[in-house]
């Protein structure tokens, strides 16, 4: 019979049940008379069909006699499995099944008749070597362990994928010799054990059709959709991420052994550099150990590595295997290497290059300390936890960075692009005469003659929100509690639940009569102390579950609306900054300047521009009017994102908008002690007061803010600066960004501050 599915086989393939017909007859033989009977009546069946012992040749064969078929192999399908077992009968490695169970024949149907049946990530290749591990393992009794799983994946009815574990029975096989084989020796073996990817030598020992596969192989399915291994492996991989104190060797270990069934298995990682392109050793909290780097704590590849080697796992970024150290260590060209693996009692060995979208980050490492457990053939096990092995050390890498980053923040701080030109200056004259003037100080850093931007979106009412928040959390617990106390009291009439239910009331009226600001502290401590000793004690009432269940690990309470407020807080805080800093690419374009950006309940923004800051530009006022009417238009469409954004959030917020106008030229001061940049002198120092008072103001002789929600408001001193942003708004009219009516205000006078005067116009929303 000839199957066409790969064009190169190994095998002629006859299926025929003479091993299920020699069964037959042996039971026909037998003194149980039913079973014998049965026996003879199949037999005698199937000798009018000789082809079903001596091997079927045509697939309309299988048709005409799938009923004779099926009682020949009822032994082997029970009825009563039917329903619940994925069988069939088949060739192994093949996509050609027969005689299906019940459960089988309905996933079929339901995956359509459009699907065609194939085994994942399969090729001739793969076909071809594990069919020759066949003749290998059965006819010359070796034990090649190639079998990566293999998996069928099939739509269900919902059009869902599914993904199903092939597992074969090759007991009703022979496979035979023909004139064509080769004899295959054990110095064949071993060189085929090292040769996977040398398909032109599987193809010399093992011609093409020069063995015969005579019978039919039985095939089961299992639904691996949710396989607990893989399921287990990613959450394992997961915590390993998140909790530093865990032992990945031991963790790490154990899930490959498991996979390559191997007691002595070890693993290894080793991190790359590709800057310095050195390998170097793994946290030590870790706990992984490295057998690359061996004792040291880093060394350059080219040194770790023969050249060969070098190639294969940096340069080409493929998997290295050794399945016999000791030969390996006698022929390399750089014994090195191979003798330092055998110090470390390592007798075969996969080492394999951790990659993510390119970028090499490490070699993970499975040695054994026997000859043989691990080659080229077993390699490619590794092919279904590599993903999940990736993304792990890829989220570790992360982790990592973040760490250091923060460590920069905190010791170093973020130069802006537009001024780290003098920084590196300053540093450059530290680093040339620290040698001649070991006790050089570093001069300060300041940007005279610049004018200042100031701009902020702020949260209204975010404070008396949060309040509110809070205090509604504390409420629905104290009422929860009330209703489980009341519950407990009535099932064990303890008189000490009634005093426990009127202190808990009592709590809950001062809530909302005299709320002071260490209120929720007693109440909370309140509830740890008196109320949660008795939940535990009836921890088996679903109420008391239930109740547990609401409470937040972190803080102990229920922190329901508080989370919704904060989510609402940061969803606006991150649409309003993501605003803000696109736009920022833009300005620069405008002029460089410098600017930072602060987040609290809103965003606030500092800009300096002039020529101090930008020496090789040539800057003039109109700089300056141009960043101010961006500056407006930037603070109209943040107000417009918030609008479209309000409606989705948990808590409806609302923000006002404040731009703070000053036309004197400021002179600005890096400071060392808290690493940001401040006004420089006295006359300066006007500014950053009239900064810090403004977004609370009045308007003059009323209770009223001068700003209000959807609008901007804009606060200035001189007539002149009324004017130009007159001309601004103007133009933003015409535009459709803001509303045709504007108000003039004066503002209160503030301490040590007079005079002030705004402009308030609201934003166009459609």
């Amino acid at each position: 019979m000839i199957f066409k599915e790969y064009p190169e086989n190994p095998f002629q393939i006859k299926i025929s049940f003479h091993k299920v017909l020699e069964a037959l007859e042996e039971i026909a033989q037998s003194n149980v008379d039913y079973r014998s009977n049965y026996a003879k009546a199949l037999i005698e069946k199937a000798s009018a069909f000789p082809e079903l012992r001596d091997g079927i040749t045509d697939m309309k064969q299988i048709e005409d006699n799938s009923e004779l078929i099926n009682h020949l192999l009822a032994d082997l399908f029970p009825t009563a499995l039917t329903n619940n077992e994925i069988k069939a009968a088949a060739i192994p490695f093949l996509n050609f099944t027969f005689n299906y169970t019940a459960r089988f024949k309905k996933i079929l149907k339901e995956a359509g008749t459009d699907f065609d049946m194939a085994i994942r990530d399969f090729n001739d290749h793969h076909f071809y070597i594990m069919s020759c591990c066949l003749i290998l393992n059965v006819y010359y009794n070796q034990h090649f362990d190639f079998s990566k799983p293999l998996f069928y994946d099939i739509p269900d009815a919902e059009g869902i994928l599914k993904h199903y574990r092939i597992l074969y029975n090759a007991d009703f096989l022979e496979i035979l010799p023909t004139e064509k084989s080769v004899p295959i020796t054990q110095e064949d073996i071993d060189l085929l054990m090292d040769s996977f990817e040398n398909f032109d030598l599987w193809k010399e020992k093992f011609p093409d059709g020069s063995w015969i596969l005579k019978g039919f192989g039985i095939v089961s399915l299992f639904d691996a959709t949710t396989e607990n291994a893989v399921s287990n492996l990613k959450s394992t991989l997961l915590k390993m991420t998140d909790d530093d104190t865990a032992d990945f060797n031991e963790i790490f270990k154990g899930i490959l052994r498991s996979i390559y069934k191997v007691n002595d298995l070890r693993i290894g990682y080793t991190p790359f550099t590709s800057e310095e392109i050195k390998f170097s050793t793994m946290n030590p909290e870790k706990k992984i150990k490295s057998f690359l780097v061996c004792d040291n704590t880093e060394v350059k590849c080219k040194k770790a590595l023969s050249d060969t080697i070098y190639k294969t796992l940096i340069e080409d970024q493929n998997y290295l295997a050794i399945s016999n150290v000791e030969k390996f260590a006698q022929e390399e060209e750089n014994a090195g290497f191979g003798q330092k693996l055998l110090s470390q009692d390592i007798k075969s060995a996969i080492f394999t290059p951790v990659v993510k979208e390119g970028n090499m980050l490490g070699i993970l490492e499975v040695v054994s300390s026997k000859i043989g457990e691990l080659n080229t053939l077993n390699a490619h096990k590794l092919d279904i936890v590599m993903p999940f092995i990736v993304d792990t050390i890829d989220r570790y890498n992360s982790d990592l960075q973040n760490r250091i980053e923060a460590v920069i923040q905190k010791e170093y701080t973020t130069i802006h692009p537009s001024v780290y030109w003098k920084f590196q200056k300053e540093a450059l004259k530290y680093i040339v005469e620290e040698h001649s003037s070991p006790e050089y100080t570093f001069k300060e850093i300041t940007f005279k003659d610049v004018y200042p931007l100031y701009g902020q979106i702020d949260i209204k009412e975010s404070s008396d929100t949060r309040n509110r928040a809070a205090q509604d959390d504390i409420k629905n617990q104290l009422e929860t509690l009330i209703s489980i106390i009341d519950f407990l009291h009535i099932k064990t009439s303890l008189p000490i639940l009634e005093q426990r239910k009127f202190e808990l009331g009592t709590y809950l009226k001062e809530l909302f009569i005299n709320l002071k600001a260490d209120t929720e502290q007693q109440i909370q401590r309140y509830i740890e102390t008196e109320i949660h000793p008795i939940l535990q004690e009836e921890n088996e009432e679903v109420l008391v579950q239930e109740y547990f269940g609401q409470i937040d690990e972190n803080t102990g309470t229920f922190y329901h609306e508080r989370k919704k407020f904060d989510a609402t807080l940061m969803a606006i805080n991150k649409k309003m900054s993501v605003v803000l800093d696109n736009k920022q690419k833009e300005a620069q374009a405008i002029f460089p300047h410098y600017f930072e950006r602060f987040n609290t309940d809103g965003v606030e923004h500092n800009l300096y521009i002039g020529n101090s800051i930008a020496p090789n530009s040539h800057f003039n006022l109109n700089y300056l009017y141009n960043m101010r009417l961006w500056q407006l238009q930037v603070l109209a469409e943040m107000e417009k994102e918030h609008y479209a954004l309000k409606a989705s959030l948990p808590y409806q917020l609302e923000v006002t908008s404040l731009i703070l106008v000053f036309s004197s030229p400021i002179t600005i001061r890096f400071r060392m002690d808290e690493k940001r940049f401040d006004v420089d002198g006295s006359y300066n120092a006007r500014y950053e007061v009239v900064k810090k008072r403004i977004d609370k103001a009045l308007e003059k002789n009323t209770k009223k803010r001068i700003t209000e929600k959807g609008k901007i408001t804009i606060v200035y001193s001189h007539s002149d600066e009324e004017k130009e942003y007159k001309k601004y708004i103007e133009y933003l009219q015409f535009q459709k960004i803001l509303e045709p009516t504007v108000e003039f205000l004066e503002v209160e006078d503030l301490q040590g501050v007079s005079g002030l005067k705004a402009i308030r116009v609201k934003v166009l929303m459609d």
